[in-house]
């Protein structure tokens, strides 16, 4: 192991506060600055310097990964361990029925129409879990363990896939889900909440549709040129991120958390 990447490592692990091998998550472009600031970069080229990093993590089985917010399109960095597939990363901290709960969990989140699944819902699977049955209070704890783990995010009672989780697991859901699985048009990343055209069915993140038909008066979709009858999120953009707020209503607009038909 070079000097390079044997400090680079433990300078993202000590920063982070994590045990050996466990994937961690920067939460900002500035946190991965701050672990790799013993190496010269250009802080215009971040994305340039990642690959770079890369490199030299290679052959340790690491990679430090780009994704983006489903929710603020904010940009979050995550530093994966490839040398374990996606669901056995999960092995070590959560049982094999706290597991099955949450595929059955994913299940539900993926073939919505808005990208989340309801604690009601998720709590009735409890009962039906074939590694072990689980009372509804554990099947909660399990989902408050989820959600401080960041494999899911919860907002009033309705849980969807976190942004690391996406990021980790993206290659999974895409493989196991690949009928209901779409990549979003802009970003050309997995889009779980996202709006759908009704015409050619791409798929587009809600910030990513933001900030697409932001200067369009009649949407269209950048696929088909048919007219986008969603809600069009209204996009700020504080330190050169983008954040979405209440939808831009148009007359005869769809729900913007419309996603599947």
């Amino acid at each position: 192991m070079g000097v390079v990447t044997e400090s680079l490592l433990e300078a993202c692990r000590a920063y982070l506060g994590t045990r050996t091998g466990s994937p961690s998550f920067f939460h900002s472009p500035s946190d991965v600055c701050d672990v790799t600031s013993a190496i010269y970069y250009a802080h215009d080229k971040l994305d340039d310097f990642i690959n770079v990093v890369n490199i030299h993590l290679q052959p340790l089985f690491m990679q430090i990964r780009k994704g983006r917010s489903e929710d603020d399109g904010r940009i979050y960095y995550a530093l994966v361990n490839l040398a374990e597939t996606e669901i056995t990363k999960m092995a070590s901290d959560y049982t094999e029925n706290e597991l099955e709960l949450f595929r059955k969990t994913m299940d539900l989140i993926i073939i919505s129409e808005s990208g989340f699944a309801s604690s009601t819902n998720i709590l009735n699977l409890a009962d039906q879990l074939k590694t072990k049955k689980m009372k509804k209070k554990e099947a909660e704890q399990v989902l408050q363990n989820l959600v401080q783990d960041k494999w899911l995010s919860e907002r009033d009672g309705e849980y969807t896939l976190h942004t690391r989780c996406i990021m980790e697991m993206e290659q999974y859901i895409l493989s196991n889900y690949e009928e209901l699985a779409k990549k979003c048009n802009i970003c050309h990343s997995l889009a779980i909440q996202s709006q759908l055209c009704e015409t050619c069915g791409i798929a587009m993140h809600l910030p990513c549709a933001g900030k697409y038909f932001s200067a369009q008066t009649e949407p269209h979709c950048p696929h088909c040129n048919e007219f986008w009858p969603h809600e069009i999120p209204e996009i700020n953009r504080p330190d050169s991120q983008f954040t979405s707020s209440a939808p831009r209503e148009r007359r005869g607009a769809l729900p913007s958390r419309t996603r599947r038909h």
